[in-house]
């Protein structure tokens, strides 16, 4: 299986840091970049962009991105595998839609695999509702990767509906998340769950795409 190189985007370091790791860990076959505070900006393969707290694949972070040369083909790398949503992203310039259900071993031959042009999405095994994959905020307060999604759009001061909206969500599957946010961090009302959020990493680190000059 030849080398391929991937850089990541994500507008956190910890998100970064945690697939880093996965991915170096299968270092014979994978050479892993990061990407902070700017587009990519030397050749790619792939370029996986993580949906954590983000606008998904038919947004226009993954338009930009797409349009860079210097990405080669951008996959999106997200829990959401609504099918209008990755026909959106596919057709916004995404090569790739994979799902964080999947194992890091499938993770890895799926990127090698849209690489060759030989598939498009792959989704985790079914009824897979979270992953060991990577880290995230919150992680070791017991929040899911969900959970800390919408903590850290609460985090951001975000409104429920606009939380809903970014989540491809209901409100009240967004409520239900807020209440299970708050009572694994012991926060009584959304003023405290901002202020542990900016203490504990729930805001960004730096922008995920920046328009080339």
């Amino acid at each position: 299986m030849a080398n391929l190189r991937v850089t990541l985007v994500d507008a956190y370091e910890i998100v970064l840091r945690g697939l880093e790791k996965i991915l170096r860990s299968y270092g014979d076959t994978v050479e892993v970049e990061l990407d902070r505070n700017r587009n990519v900006a030397k050749p790619v393969d792939l370029t996986l962009y993580d949906t954590f707290a983000a606008t998904p694949g038919d947004g226009a972070d993954v338009h930009e991105l797409a349009s860079n040369s210097l990405a080669g083909k951008v996959v999106v790398y997200s829990w959401d595998l609504d099918k209008t949503l990755v026909q959106a992203a596919l057709a916004n310039g995404a090569s790739g839609y994979l799902s964080k259900g999947l194992p890091a071993a499938r993770l890895v031959s799926a990127l090698h695999d849209i690489h060759r042009g030989e598939g498009q999405v792959f989704q985790g095994p079914s009824g897979q509702s979270k992953s060991s994959l990577g880290d995230w905020p919150g992680r070791e307060e017991g929040l899911t990767q969900r959970e800390a999604e919408v903590l850290a759009l609460t985090t951001q001061g975000l409104s429920n509906a606009e939380k809903a909206e970014r989540a491809r969500s209901s409100i009240n599957t967004v409520k239900t998340f807020i209440r299970s946010c708050y009572r694994s961090i012991g926060a009584t009302d959304r003023s405290n769950a901002i202020l542990w959020g900016l203490e504990q990493g729930f805001y960004p680190d730096h922008k995920r795409v920046r328009p080339r000059q």
